[in-house]
């Protein structure tokens, strides 16, 4: 399923009164016709500046952002917790990113062999409209730097992701039973971004991420969560097992999915429509001893053919969506 605002048309996040054009490049510019440039680029106002590197830099950089300052005498704030991401790569990761607005980007690039694309002139049009600085750079230079296997000819450098209370997962909203989802052990940061674009879809409240043996967000994860670390909050806990416990002591209750229970994932009832918490293990290796230990109930998704089990984010998909469908039905 498509991620929310993929559409390239009316999408969401688009400048109000954004016209489908693109902006015609400056007389004698490296995008105008005449000099047989590429058409589509941002207009240029006089010479490009030059930029580190041999980058060029298009006309969307503004004043930007600046952090608040301590007065003289005042306390010093505590650090934020942060997650990482500050490199996102990917068009509908950095689309998202700024559709979001959570924290700061600081730079774009977009390569310069970049075909014209919807998606990037929204994200320049984005751009633009925050005062974030955008470059054209070579493919070569953009590729040295990325850290994913594809990152689609863009890259923005943004500030860490912010990291969410744990507490403030098992305060209960009038009428809302919260959805938590934890994930213990996952080390592959293309399955963490999936199952967050899942999470995303399906309404999760909150992630739980170990802050030991389990990726957090990479630029690898970001991207195959195409704008889903922007929306779904995420907590990094010591230990998954005591952070457990103090969900169940919340009154939620702790779900584990592993292939090796007997009871099945469609016969949760009624208790998907209170506050629960997923608990997604590790392919191969399943949930650990300690943290099965926590779970209220253990269950699996039926296998009708030959393979035991399935790819962590598409049980990640059916668990959570059997979730959601119950708490609508229910």
């Amino acid at each position: 399923m498509a991620p929310r605002g993929a559409s390239p048309s009316g999408g969401r996040g688009r400048p109000a009164g954004r016209s489908s054009g693109r902006a015609a490049p400056a007389s004698g510019g490296r995008g105008s016709p005449a000099a047989g440039g590429r058409p589509g680029r941002p207009q240029q106002s006089g010479q490009p500046r030059a930029a580190s590197g041999g980058s060029r830099q298009f006309n969307s950089r503004g004043a930007g952002r600046t952090g608040r300052i301590a007065r003289p005498g005042e306390p010093a704030r505590k650090p934020e917790k942060t997650l990482g991401g500050e490199q996102v790569e990917g068009r509908q990761a950095v689309r998202e990113l700024l559709i979001a607005g959570r924290r700061k980007v600081k730079e774009i690039w977009i390569a310069s062999d970049l075909d014209v694309n919807e998606v990037v002139d929204d994200i320049v049009a984005l751009a633009r409209n925050e005062r974030v600085q955008v470059l054209e750079v070579s493919r070569r230079k953009l590729d040295a730097v990325a850290r994913s296997e594809a990152p689609q000819g863009v890259i923005a450098f943004a500030n860490a992701l912010p990291e969410a209370e744990f507490s403030d997962f098992l305060k209960r909203q009038t009428g809302k039973a919260p959805f938590l989802v934890a994930v213990d052990g996952v080390t592959d940061p293309g399955n963490l971004g999936a199952l967050l674009r899942c999470c995303d879809g399906a309404g999760v409240d909150g992630v739980i991420l170990p802050r030991h043996r389990a990726v957090h967000v990479t630029p690898t994860a970001a991207k195959s969560a195409a704008g889903a670390v922007e929306h779904v909050p995420m907590a990094v806990v010591g230990g998954l097992p005591a952070a457990l416990a103090r969900v169940k002591d919340a009154g939620i209750w702790v779900v584990g999915l592993d292939d090796a229970s007997d009871r099945s994932l469609f016969e949760l009832g009624d208790l998907a429509t209170e506050g629960i918490c997923l608990v997604l293990g590790a392919e191969g290796a399943g949930l650990s001893r300690l943290t099965r230990e926590r779970c209220d109930v253990i269950v699996s998704i039926p296998m009708r053919g030959r393979l035991s089990s399935l790819n962590v984010s598409a049980a990640a998909a059916l668990a959570t969506y059997e979730i959601a469908r119950a708490r609508i039905t229910g």
